[in-house]
């Protein structure tokens, strides 16, 4: 009787360990109810990106938009945000499409690519990097006042002529915000980074593909010039001896 009891209780015991467990099956319960992850819309994870093959590709980043290659290690422009409160008040917004962040992220873009092609060139010319010192004209801002372009700034902060600039600067930046706001209200439907601005007619004529090989130009020479930029500014700050005209 004592071996049979023995037996009952060893099978009973085995039979236990297969058994679902009550704390394990609560577990996945609450697994299965949590919300999605906010990472599943923020990726495609059937496609790699073109830039960093070992990440996968932006959600927005389908190579729609000229130079685009997914390179957002960061993954910003999946980022769900209405751009539109920094550039207008907020009675403003009732009824606004709104700007979304791969729309601002290009315009911050070209508007900062732009903005460093001039620079750059205008850092450089300034110092004599193209055979001569192109300075505007006047006591203050030949090289006797203004050595270098890496003085430039505090040495024209004091004389007081860096205000026109501010005031020019701020004009440009209230007519550009205001066609952004067009944008947010539904009134343009511009591309980002488009003010029409042609003079020289370079795209007068040409067919939609020429036009983005003109675009793509410009989204590449301006990555490469805030690169440039930062590069010549960081080496010209290396010490009194890296100010000048090679920066070297």
């Amino acid at each position: 009787m004592m071996n049979y009891l023995a037996v009952v209780v060893a099978l009973a015991g085995s039979a236990a360990a297969f058994a679902p467990n009550a704390g394990t099956q609560t577990c996945a319960s609450k697994l299965n109810s949590m919300p999605d992850r906010k990472w599943d819309t923020m990726v495609d994870p059937s496609q790699r990106s073109e830039a960093l093959p070992f990440l996968p590709r932006p959600i927005n980043l389908d190579g729609s938009m000229v130079g685009d290659v997914g390179f957002d290690p960061m993954y910003l422009s999946s980022i769900e945000k209405d751009f539109s409160g920094f550039i207008q008040p907020p009675q403003w917004e009732s009824g606004s499409n709104g700007i979304p962040t791969l729309y601002w992220m290009r315009e911050a873009e070209l508007k900062h690519g732009r903005v460093c092609m001039l620079a750059w060139f205008g850092w450089i010319a300034a110092d004599g990097g193209f055979g001569f010192p192109l300075r505007f004209p006047g006591e203050i801002y030949s090289v006797a006042s203004v050595p270098n372009s890496f003085e430039a700034h505090d040495l024209i902060v004091d004389q007081g002529s860096l205000g026109f600039m501010l005031i020019a600067i701020a004009m440009v930046e209230f007519c550009t915000g205001a066609v952004l706001v067009e944008v947010a209200r539904g009134e343009s439907d511009r591309e980002a980074g488009d003010y029409s601005l042609d003079p020289l007619g370079f795209l007068k004529g040409k067919t939609e593909e020429e036009k983005n090989k003109m675009k793509l130009r410009e989204v590449k020479n301006g990555r490469l010039a805030m690169l440039a930029f930062a590069g010549v500014v960081t080496q010209s700050g290396m010490g009194d001896a890296y100010h000048n005209f090679p920066y070297f």
